[in-house]
Order: C-alpha cells, then structure tokens, then sequence
C-alpha cells in the first residue's frame, strides 16, 4: 500500500511513498526549474547542422556551474556527461560525443540541473536545419501528448488519467507511446516515487495530491512501440529504427490544478524556435 508523506519528515532516498512538498519546496522547484528552461532556451540558437552533441552538452555544463547548477546526470550510476542527448531513433538516454548533427536530424536534449539541492528537470525536440513534415508531425504530436497529459493534472485525478489522455491522442495519429521508460517524481531526489506511466485508463493510478512533483515525459514513435538498450547501457532505440521524440516537464500538484516549473521564459517551448 503506497503513503504519502510530508517531504520535510521523509528521509533523503526513494521509500516508496509519495512525498508532498511545501510552499518552500516548490519555491526551490521554481529557481531549479526554470535554469533547466533557460538552458533549453539558449540551446535553440546552437543546434544546426555540424556541431557536435559534445559541444552542445560542454555548454551545458558551463550554463549550468555558471549559475551554480550542477547537472545531476553528471557521474549519476556510472554516467559522464551532463545530458542525454537522443537523435533520430535514439529513445531516449542517447551519449553526447563527437559526431556532428545533419541537416535533417532531430534531436532531444535532455538537462537536470541540481540548484540548493533541488532537481529541474526537462527537455525539448530540436529540428537540425530543414526537417522532413513526418519528423515535424511526430515533434507536434509528442508536444501535443505532454500538454494533454498536463491537462490531467489536479487533485482528486489520477496518474491514469495523465496516461490515458496521452495514449488515446498518440495512437488516433497512429503512432505509439513507449511503455519501457516514464515520468517520476522528482524534487529533492533526482528520481523518486511515483512512476509516472504515458498510457493507461482513466480512474486507474494513485491519486493526485497537493503537493506531489512529478514529470511527465511521453517518448513516442512514428512505428511501433518497441526499444531495446544498446551495449553501452544507457542509449534506448526503437526496434525498428523508427523515429522518435519525446518532450518533459517537471510539475506540481496545487491546491485546484497544477504548476509548470519548466516553462521556458522566452517562450521557446515547442518548435520552430524563433529566439528575439
């Protein structure tokens, strides 16, 4: 039977118990969350074709020690870099190195940082010059299937609302949810309970509280849902070599709905990115 538990009175590591935060911890979400966005923002005006997912996650860390953020994938069980970067029918988890990006490409950026302990997390799909109109169509859908899964949330809803909405939208386009990764709660652990599942029925699942943080981050195939994890233990890609995409945001139930803390502040959140 999964508790709920105020956050100031659970211990550090993941217990299995839903921890609701305080005005305080989403004070601390907000700051974390939004340097996650603002990285995301400045990430947009440097993906084009010939740089290196290297380069990009080297920015990436610098953005973040620059403003007293560490990226707590950094060393995270054995893994060196400061994102994940996932391009074409990379799932999610993908390695930066030294390769350069092709016109045509998209890829996911994936970024948490750690700021006073506190954990931002998100990503956003980024198009490498002129992409063709299926990967355009898969990058709105997937956008589409956050947005619907945040619709969900409230107090009173359940996490099989949040995967119902996203998996009834996916699969009427004729593309499919990935079951092998989902959401998490998050906030001062980098990954805590509960599961956060981008399909399911509607009035399944624990109940949405006050308080609770999660995120929810549909990955989404243009074939068919099934991924496998290659030698290196970490990159995710479709069996198929389908491609696929995947957007994130961090959340928190308030008292009649929910808050966003990775919003980006230059409005930046889906593209075409058109940076003032």
């Amino acid at each position: 039977m999964v508790s709920y538990i105020e956050a100031a009175t659970a211990p550090l590591k993941n217990t299995g118990q839903i921890r609701l935060y305080s005005d305080d911890g989403f004070e601390g979400m907000r700051r974390a969350g939004r340097i996650a966005a603002e990285c995301l923002d400045a990430l947009a005006a440097m993906v084009e074709p010939g740089v290196t997912t290297k380069t990009l996650d080297d920015f990436i860390f610098a953005f973040g020690v620059e403003r007293g953020a560490l990226p707590a994938t950094l060393n995270y069980r054995g893994y060196n870099k400061a994102s994940c970067t996932s391009i074409n029918h990379v799932v999610c988890h993908g390695i930066p190195n030294d390769k350069p990006l092709k016109e045509g490409d998209i890829v996911n950026i994936d970024v948490t940082f750690i700021v006073d302990g506190w954990h931002g997390d998100s990503s956003r799909m980024y198009p490498v010059g002129t992409i063709k109109r299926a990967a355009e169509r898969l990058i709105d859908i997937t956008y589409e299937s956050m947005m619907l899964g945040i619709a969900e949330v409230r107090p009173g809803a359940r996490l099989g609302d949040i995967g119902a909405a996203i998996q009834d939208f996916v699969e009427a386009q004729r593309c499919s949810v990935v079951r092998d990764f989902c959401g998490h709660g998050v906030g001062q652990l980098f990954h805590d309970a509960p599961n956060v599942l981008h399909y399911g029925n509607r009035g399944d699942g624990l109940e949405l509280k006050p308080g609770m943080i999660f995120t929810i981050e549909p990955m989404v195939n243009l074939g068919r849902a099934h991924v496998k994890v290659l030698a290196d233990g970490w990159t995710a890609v479709t069996r198929d070599r389908s491609l696929s995409a995947q957007f994130e945001h961090t959340v928190g139930v308030t008292e009649t709905g929910c808050e966003i803390f990775t919003l980006s502040p230059a409005g930046l959140d889906r593209p075409p990115y058109t940076a003032d």
